[in-house]
């Protein structure tokens, strides 16, 4: 791993000697959080024909992929090992058809001493993935990409709005 000890002592999920640990977030406390993300999947015009036309042998995509979206938000912290379960209050995650394929956002909300951004990437990360599993038969080349936090509010660190291209901190 690079970098000095000094910058490693920057990362929250790393201790004095550079290992791994889970922040202990009790002192925080609890208030109300939410973050946005969205990603997208780039998917050939036979394919996108095919979506639209429905013929597919696995179905809707759209429904299947938002439903996979909002499970992946209430299960980030089973396969994100340093991250703290959430009591979610609201998930909601959409795959709207483009041109070239699929954008998909997550909206999600918690009332906790820590935010939900990973819930929100993951859960955009994971609509996207299965929106590849449905439509792999017909396209093996798809490409996901550009998943990003785009908002979040709530906590310590105030609030977050991404600019076009890089971060920034309102």
């Amino acid at each position: 791993m690079g970098g000095s000890m000094k910058d490693r002592r920057r990362l929250s999920h790393l201790d004095a000697k550079g290992a791994a640990r889970m922040v202990d977030v009790s002192p925080k406390p609890v208030t109300s959080r939410e973050a946005i993300a969205r990603g997208r999947i780039r998917i050939s015009a036979a394919a996108m024909r095919l979506v639209r036309a429905g013929a597919l042998a696995k179905g809707g995509v759209v429904e299947v992929a938002r439903l996979a979206g909002i499970l992946a938000a209430k299960r980030t912290a089973d396969v994100i090992p340093l991250c703290h379960p959430l009591p979610l209050t609201h998930v909601d995650v959409e795959v709207r058809p483009r041109r070239d394929g699929f954008g998909v956002e997550a909206r999600v909300r918690t009332e906790a001493r820590t935010g939900a951004e990973m819930e929100a990437l993951h859960a955009v990360a994971v609509a996207a993935l299965t929106v590849y599993d449905m439509v792999k038969a017909a396209d093996k080349a798809m490409e996901i990409g550009e998943i990003v936090l785009v908002r979040k509010s709530g906590g310590k660190g105030g609030p977050y709005r991404r600019s076009r291209g890089r971060s920034a901190r309102r």
